[in-house]
């Protein structure tokens, strides 16, 4: 249930993430996103406690007064942002980690018609960007950023940065050519290979120059 300490962690949360709030009292009175995870936490204790009905009709209102839909049964962390919120959804098998924030129009959906788990897994301090949809029972790593409008149907890696319809990871350079910059230790060794026609001995990218791995 919602408590003084999680009140005071989400305004916080807010407040570190949206450079628009200028107060706790504005982030309290002004952001329907923070007043839709609060209460479902009280819809959310009815499912739990079977009252269904009435968390479903609990949850309808709070759709009606701020344009957030959050499914009693969803899961929901802590600190979770919902910038603007406006026509969020989010279904009844989602689960969403602590830290996470998302923008208007984000759209956590089912895949399935079996009552089956069937809704996205978002790990701690993703970033989903407005209008992003997220589809059918995957995981999204933690820190993992969804660009607005992407389509994500399929698991996403920790840290990974998608974007596009279908979404692609457009955040790390192909291992095959970070496997093919030498690193400065490789020294002679790396140019008498290039000069025979290959390069092995690929360093990692922390001992190559900055500008040469920027060109990959």
């Amino acid at each position: 249930m919602l408590s003084f300490g999680r009140v005071r962690t989400d305004v916080a949360a807010v407040l570190e993430k949206d450079p628009a709030a200028k107060s706790r009292l504005e982030v309290l009175l002004c952001y329907p996103g923070l007043h839709a995870v609060w209460a479902h936490t009280f819809t959310h204790a009815l499912w739990e406690g079977g009252y269904r009905l009435v968390a479903r009709l609990l949850s309808q209102l709070v759709r009606w007064l701020t344009g957030v839909e959050i499914h009693p049964g969803a899961t929901i962390g802590e600190r979770v942002v919902i910038d603007h919120g406006m026509g969020v959804v989010i279904g009844e098998t989602a689960v969403v980690g602590d830290d996470v924030h998302m923008y208007h129009g984000v759209t956590l959906g089912g895949a399935d018609k079996r009552p089956v788990k069937r809704h996205p897994t978002v790990g701690d301090g993703v970033t989903i960007g407005a209008d992003a949809t997220l589809l059918g029972d995957i995981e999204i790593g933690a820190g993992a950023k969804v660009g607005a409008g992407a389509v994500v149907t399929t698991d996403v890696e920790p840290d990974a940065t998608m974007i596009g319809v279908p979404a692609e990871r457009v955040d790390r350079t192909p291992k095959a050519d970070v496997e093919d910059v030498a690193t400065p230790d490789d020294g002679d060794s790396a140019t008498a290979e290039r000069d025979g026609g290959s390069v092995s001995n690929a360093g990692d990218a922390d001992g190559t120059d900055d500008a040469d791995v920027g060109k990959h």
